[in-house]
């Protein structure tokens, strides 16, 4: 039944009442309604899931070719993917804040139209320096809608449907990923580097006029807090302090930017126990063991794992010789696993424990990124795909049941923050994962670019990046393990959080 039909019945009887068969007819329509609004909400969340990644990817197989034009050097080209990774993680957290108090849709809304402006403004740089300015803008609008997606989904879902559009979500991201590589590297080949960030924007365009045009409602569970401005500020300045420095660790500057941004990480968390209104709130983390150790987990994960693609795209390029395009077909076979597997992790994490299935999905990511670590110019092309099989199991199996076990262990109104708070994780952690990247290269390459005198000295890098991120998987695996049981986080959600 349309929704106005049974408007006017509601009207006609609101005085009389209505008979049992009108009652269901009502009822089957305000479920017909309902269950509109969760295909556009999962629809629409989707594509702006799928649009960042989707930039993200194609930009690393890319990255040859802008650092050809530009004649970047080996470690600067790699602030072309992290100026995105730093803008997002240092406005995830306040953006998801906001979207509490002002709206969850409204935030995604802006968070589009700022995607979608920055990708063709970054299509038309001129320089190395302005493409890095506009990749900020981008991130800002990317965390936007990574602060909020998630929100709305677990917002709009019922518990006992939650994992299974997260799996989808996910699913969508890593779709994203998927295409990248390949559309990115035959995008690159044939029409330049620019065309990846102008094909964006009309998918962005269209998003913003179908949310306009059919999601209804809003999603502000704290509506009338106070915006905590100062915990926003020193939240930014000491995560831009920390990242900083960590990317400047082999210079006596970088211990310093390091030391500046744990001050004012000590002095944000003195902040947010005082404020009456906290921009994240210290308890989650104190006397929730599942949001801590989930989030700690997903940290681990992402840095552990992200700037593989990176390096298998310099790797597959410079060492192997394979074209943009070449090279982008064979990454896209982690992606693609992650896609198939992610909606199915999703929906079994709403019948079994997520800390099983997540711990299982880490311990396989441990075993690919084994198998990359004797990577050499001699390194057969099967076993390069097995590895990427094997971490594209293992992250399909570890994403979704980890994010539902957050949004699970939280009551509506943290929900923004939750988000905000596991996609920084997220973007943190790919930071991290470029940034050991880069510190590498500053020690084995300086300001070499990679040419063929240098590949001996790129092929050791890599190993022992690699060898790092084996190290921390290993870490991640027991941080998933220790995190406790959501089912009884869900239990006790009649008791929720509360700031002293």
């Amino acid at each position: 039944m349309p929704l106005k039909v049974a408007l006017h019945l509601l009207e006609r009887h609101r005085r009389f009442g209505y008979s049992e068969i009108e009652k269901g007819e009502l009822d089957r329509a305000n479920y017909a309604e309902v269950e509109i609004d969760k295909k556009i909400a999962l629809f629409v969340t989707a594509a702006g899931s799928f649009l960042t990644p989707f930039t993200g990817s194609s930009v690393n197989i890319a990255l040859p070719v802008i650092a050809k034009e530009f004649a970047i050097p080996a470690v600067s080209q790699t602030w072309v993917p992290t100026s995105f990774l730093l803008a997002a993680a240092m406005f995830l957290v306040p953006f998801g804040k906001a979207a509490d108090i002002y709206g969850t849709k409204r935030i995604y809304l802006y968070g589009l139209a700022v995607y979608s402006l920055a990708s063709l403004l970054c299509g038309i740089s001129g320089s190395a320096n302005t493409l890095i300015f506009f990749r900020v803008l981008q991130g800002i609008g990317g965390a936007m809608i990574f602060g909020t997606s998630v929100a709305i989904l677990t917002s709009v879902f019922p518990e006992q449907e939650r994992g299974k559009a997260l799996g989808v979500n996910v699913a969508t991201v890593y779709l994203g990923l998927s295409l990248g590589p390949v559309l990115g590297g035959v995008l690159t080949e044939h029409l330049g580097w620019r065309s990846i960030f102008f094909v964006t924007v009309p998918l962005g365009v269209i998003v913003i006029v179908l949310i306009l045009w059919k999601l209804k409602g809003e999603w502000a569970q704290a509506r009338g807090e106070k915006f905590d401005f100062v915990g926003s500020a020193t939240y930014a300045v000491a995560l831009f302090a920390i990242m900083r420095g960590f990317s400047l660790l082999s210079e006596l500057q970088g211990a310093l930017w390091v030391i500046c941004g744990i001050a004012a990480g000590i002095v944000f968390v003195g902040w947010e126990t005082r404020v009456k209104c906290p921009l994240l709130d210290i308890n989650l983390f104190r006397k929730n063991a599942v949001f801590a150790y989930s989030n700690v987990a997903a940290l681990i994960n992402y840095c552990a794992t992200s700037a593989v693609v990176y390096l298998l795209s310099l790797y597959l390029q410079h060492i192997k010789h394979y074209t943009p395009g070449g090279a982008g077909l064979i990454l896209v076979s982690q992606p693609i696993v992650m896609t198939v597997l992610s909606p199915l992790a999703g929906r079994l994490s709403d019948r079994i424990e997520p800390r099983i299935v997540a711990s299982l999905g880490m311990a396989l990511t441990v075993v690919g990124l084994s198998v990359l670590v004797p990577l050499n110019e001699n390194t057969s092309l099967e076993l390069i795909l097995a590895s990427l099989v094997l971490l594209g199991i293992g992250f399909g199996l570890f994403s979704s049941p980890n994010t539902n076990a957050v949004m699970s262990s939280v009551e509506k109104k943290f929900y923004g923050v939750a988000a905000g708070t596991i996609a920084t994780m997220r973007q943190t952690g790919q930071l991290l994962s470029m940034g050991i990247t880069l510190l590498v290269f500053a020690i084995y390459l300086g300001n070499a670019q990679i040419t063929p005198e240098y590949y001996p000295l790129f092929l050791k890098s890599v190993r022992a990046v690699l060898i790092v991120f084996v190290i921390l998987c290993s870490g991640g695996v027991f941080a998933s393990l220790v995190r406790g049981r959501t089912r009884q986080t869900r239990l006790n959600a009649s008791h929720p959080v509360h700031s002293p």
